[in-house]
């Protein structure tokens, strides 16, 4: 039905205006009584095989709604009812900022992707937690948190270290952002000293608090191979407690969309079915560098069931999707988790 019907219906408007639309019929919708029941019966999937500890959190099952979809915790319970096991809010900023100039997101209809140069917009970290105070579903949230536009990578710490604060109290894990290509210079924050600074700071961080929340990296899919091996000396440096594979793609390799379209388009990140493989190759470089305990969320490219058992098998112990729910609607949650169980 989604796809036939309400996908065509939507992908007539302007991507932002249709997700601002969506967000406030979903808002609207959530208040009805008996309508988030009735959504949590057709999407949820409950089965202890789904289940899985990691990260000292029990996930009651593998798929999660990766970060850039529910930027200010709008929306946590309507979304908790399509049978996501975490979702993750972010990237969230201490001030309050409006990200690139618009239009800034793009669909790749061809290639079943998206392109975005959002810049971070959002409405600051402080009236998010005002949200998180009041949503009353129990799924488990991260906080995917990362500097403010104006704010200098010397002084970047101090903006992950006020999103840390904030929202310490009200989600259950951490994810440090310095992948996204979409804020001028946060890509640098990468690198060898500047990434282990920073991660060092904010466990320490975690680590002063009465009980110790989980924190995770996100990492570009851009980097090349000795890049990758200096994250991952990185991550056993610092002891950080997982990473997240990966982000959006600066890329524009393979695409089927015409080059002077996707040229007319101009910079920013590029996600969907382009980033699938490459996406599922870092993961499993990852895999084989960490060993076979340590924590790996795999997002990018995930379109159907088939895609997320790929990332799992290459080392994935959950998943995340944004631009497949999107394109496949929220039945893509409840198929990955049915085709889990199928034996």
């Amino acid at each position: 039905m989604y796809k036939s019907f309400l996908r065509p219906f939507l992908f007539l408007f302007a991507p932002e205006s249709i997700h601002h639309f969506t967000f406030s019929f979903l808002s609207i919708a959530g208040k009805i009584p008996g309508v988030q029941a009735l959504l949590k019966l057709i999407f949820e999937v409950k089965h202890p095989q789904l289940s899985k500890t990691i990260l000292g959190i029990t996930f009651p099952n593998p798929v999660g709604l990766a970060a850039g979809f529910d930027k200010d915790a709008r929306l946590i319970d309507a979304l908790a009812t399509f049978g996501f096991g975490f979702i993750e809010i972010g990237t969230l900023t201490p001030q309050p900022q409006p990200g690139n100039d618009k239009p800034r997101l793009f669909r790749l209809l061809k290639d079943k992707g998206l392109i975005n140069r959002m810049g971070f917009n959002n409405g600051g970290v402080h009236a998010a937690v005002a949200r998180l105070k009041s949503r009353k579903s129990k799924v488990i949230v991260g906080g995917n948190i990362g500097k403010n536009k104006v704010t200098p990578n010397d002084k970047a710490f101090e903006d992950y270290n006020t999103c840390f604060e904030t929202l310490y109290p009200y989600v259950d894990y951490f994810v440090l952002n310095v992948s996204s290509p979409n804020t001028p210079g946060l890509r640098e924050l990468q690198e060898k000293e500047p990434l282990r600074k920073l991660l060092s700071d904010v466990i320490e961080l975690s680590k002063s608090k009465p009980k110790y929340k989980p924190v995770l990296l996100k990492i570009a899919p851009d980097l090349n191979e000795a890049q990758l091996n200096d994250v991952v000396e990185i991550l056993k440096e610092t002891k950080t407690d997982g990473v997240i594979a990966t982000n959006t793609t600066i890329s524009r390799a393979g695409l089927t969309t015409a080059e002077s379209e996707v040229t007319a388009i101009g910079n920013g990140g590029l996600s969907g079915k382009p980033l699938t493989n490459r996406a599922t190759e870092v993961i499993s470089f990852l895999r084989k560098q960490l060993g076979p305990a340590y924590p790996i969320i795999g997002v990018g490219g995930i379109m159907n069931a088939h895609d997320a058992i790929e990332k799992l098998k290459a080392g994935a112990d959950l998943v995340q999707i944004y631009t497949g729910f999107i394109y496949e609607g929220p039945g893509l949650v409840k198929q990955i988790n049915k085709t889990l169980l199928t034996p």
